[in-house]
């Protein structure tokens, strides 16, 4: 006496059936490779681009001509941090740096003073803060540009622009800037 399974007597009885279950069961397995398949070539994609864009950022590979946001030009020379065998000989280049951007664009700087101990100093920074004059507004986006791209790297903190209220001023207009710079000194 043999005891069969149910399902196979009914199977046996329809073997069309088995057959379209087969073919199903088939079709299933079939999509599930395809799903997993397209996933893993999605994921190197993923892969592909981050490895891309990492090896763009740590500056391995040159990026190539016409994309957007392509550095213009060479890195501008010298070193990325402040110079200065003391923090208030750090605190002197900054001031010379700050000053000559301000009278490359025409302005002057009326006053300034050196902060060697503020918040930022423990982290290694050296703040300045100037009060300038400029020709006109116009000298305001260069003046930025000049702090902010050249060497050693600083950083706007603060900025603070009054334009000439009246021709009596001579139209010139006042910035206050807040200035900071990295010293590796301090570490």
């Amino acid at each position: 006496m043999t005891t069969s399974h149910p399902i196979d007597r009914y199977l046996a009885r329809f073997p069309a059936l088995a057959a379209l279950a087969y073919v199903v069961v088939l079709i299933g397995l079939v999509s599930v490779i395809w799903a997993a398949l397209a996933d893993i070539a999605e994921r190197r994609q993923t892969v592909a681009a981050a490895a891309d864009m990492l090896a763009r950022l740590e500056g391995r590979a040159p990026r190539t001509g016409g994309e957007e946001g392509a550095p213009a030009g060479p890195a501008p020379p010298g070193s990325p941090f402040l110079e200065g065998q003391t923090v208030t000989v750090a605190g002197a280049a900054l001031l010379q740096r700050v000053a000559k951007a301000v009278t490359q664009v025409g302005g002057n700087v009326l006053s300034s003073q050196v902060e060697l101990q503020g918040t930022q100093s423990k982290n290694g920074f050296v703040s300045l803060v100037a009060s300038c004059e400029l020709m006109d507004q116009a000298s305001l986006q260069p003046l930025l540009y000049d702090i902010e791209a050249g060497m050693p790297f600083l950083f706007v903190d603060q900025l603070v622009a009054q334009a000439p209220v009246s021709a009596s001023e001579g139209g010139r207009t006042r910035v206050l800037l807040a200035v900071s710079g990295l010293w590796p000194g301090a570490n």
